[in-house]
């Protein structure tokens, strides 16, 4: 594994908890410990917060092309050490070594695109309607920011809010996922190299994720949280924040539909369905939760089907030839075999896959179930595993009725060659994102975010930037 320190990073400098505190860091391929890192208590966060603070109005007065070079930089060391960063992300998340490869060009690519948005950003000037006074519109950073993120896409999800942040001229008090802190802390060290000035970037990391964050979310110096988890600790936060109003942009959970039509080329739609449901195990808000295949093409969309998830190769992430690594942790792997078990007792056939393996490490082979219920709990349960579940329909009506019947609104999929029928079906979806004959939407140029229970504000694209600014006007009276 590669060596990254394992301290607090407060103030550009790397400290141990206040009150010595460690947390392990395990390989979910294997059980074992990886190494400790340092476990943030409040005072941590404190600490975290005043250098947030300390350096927000100098940061804020750095010209924009100087942080567009800090970010382009970051980009560059972060593609010179692809190799490690993906050995890294394996050994603390699991997935194969060819993903965190993929990873890692897809967190740099963010420190790319807002290097480009860090100059781009501009105010106005007109004069009202009644004629008396000039509007002078300006655009400047919300101010110290917390950022959350999960433990999916560890590189990834740290650059995604991290590159706005610095382009909009925001400090940061970074919270990763207990679970994935050290791709967090390579990205601290890579960012100081790159010549971020101490206290705009600081991370805490930390098992006790309430006492941390809580404080920081009511005591009125945080100004912008910006949350990637479940829709269950976002209901939770947002109620946080209410107290001092903090500003709030949150990419929540998913239930995305995934909808095959009769129409369809059944080889493009199984491609789009082995990204859709396998990219990162299965383990990522935007994976295909729920098959709706209609009724005359479900019984070939499901063989070919599993004869792909069947022939992928199950193992740890660092071996060669892996398609599939381990899920997170023993909790998640349960929970997936909880609700295979409910769907096949509801009358649900296992075409492959379907069962929990004997010896170490949190894997989960590739399952695809036919003739699942609708009343099976994995149809309103985000999965979070390779598990695909297939279900048919027989109309346009019915499939859309049925695949906007969840309070989240995150993505979904549609696979025609019809034209009208595609664009008329993607408009008719609830939700944030559509990928039409596609099975991958996520792009440091889209803006990406849900509707309902699926989130709030837009990450990346021209609008990311957006969630880190705030408008002032000025009115000049025409003499």
């Amino acid at each position: 594994m590669t060596e990254v320190l394992t301290q607090l990073f407060i103030g550009g400098a790397w400290v141990d908890a206040a009150d010595g505190a460690t947390m392990p860091v395990d390989d979910p391929a294997t059980g074992e410990i990886l190494c400790h890192v340092s476990d943030a208590g409040p005072k941590d966060a404190r600490l975290a917060e005043e250098a947030a603070v300390q350096a927000q109005a100098e940061w804020a007065r750095t010209a924009p092309r100087a942080r567009s070079e800090i970010l382009r930089r970051a980009h560059e060391i972060i593609l010179e050490r692809t190799d490690e960063l993906a050995h890294l992300m394996t050994s603390e998340m699991g997935k194969p070594l060819a993903e965190a490869r993929g990873e890692v060009a897809y967190a740099a690519e963010f420190f790319r695109w807002f290097s480009e948005e860090a100059v781009r950003i501009d105010g106005g000037h007109g004069l009202l309607p009644d004629g008396r006074n000039r509007m002078l519109l300006s655009r400047r950073p919300v101010g110290p920011c917390l950022l959350i993120t999960p433990w999916n896409f560890p590189l990834a999800m740290g650059t995604r809010k991290i590159g706005p942040a610095i382009a909009a001229g925001c400090t940061m008090v970074l919270k990763p996922a207990p679970q994935t802190p050290l791709s967090s802390l390579a990205l601290a060290g890579i960012l100081k190299e790159a010549g971020l000035p101490d206290g705009v970037l600081n991370v805490v990391t930390t098992s006790r994720a309430g006492e941390v964050c809580e404080p920081l979310l009511r005591g009125g110096r945080i100004r912008k949280l910006s949350f990637t988890g479940s829709t269950a600790v976002g209901r939770l936060l947002l109620a946080q924040c209410a107290d001092a109003v903090v500003r709030t942009s949150m990419e929540l959970g998913g239930n995305a539909p995934f909808i095959v039509f009769d129409d369809a080329d059944l080889d493009v739609a199984v491609d789009g369905a082995m990204v859709a449901k396998m990219r990162n195990m299965g383990e990522a808000c935007t994976a295909a939760n729920r098959f709706f295949v209609q009724r005359s093409v479900a019984d070939e969309f499901a063989r070919r089907l599993a004869q792909r998830m069947g022939a992928l190769v199950v193992g740890p992430g660092t071996r060669d030839g892996v398609d599939v690594g381990p899920l997170i942790d023993a909790a998640g792997r349960a929970k997936v075999q909880e609700l295979v078990t409910d769907a096949v007792e509801r009358g649900a056939r296992v075409l492959v896959g379907g069962r929990t393996p004997e010896g170490p490490g949190n894997f989960y082979p590739p399952t695809v179930l036919a003739g699942v219920d609708p009343g099976s709990r994995l149809m309103d349960t985000e999965i979070f595993g390779p598990v695909a579940a297939i279900l048919t329909f027989d109309d346009e009506e019915e499939v859309l009725r049925r695949a906007n019947d969840t309070p989240w609104g995150l993505v979904g999929y549609v696979f025609t060659q019809g034209l009208d029928r595609g664009l008329r079906v993607s408009e008719g979806l609830e939700v944030g994102m559509v990928g039409l004959n596609t099975g991958l939407v996520s792009n440091p140029a889209a803006p990406f975010g849900g509707v309902k229970q699926s989130g709030l504000g837009r990450e990346g694209g021209r609008v990311g930037i957006d969630e880190f600014l705030e408008y002032q006007y000025v009115a000049v009276p025409v003499r």
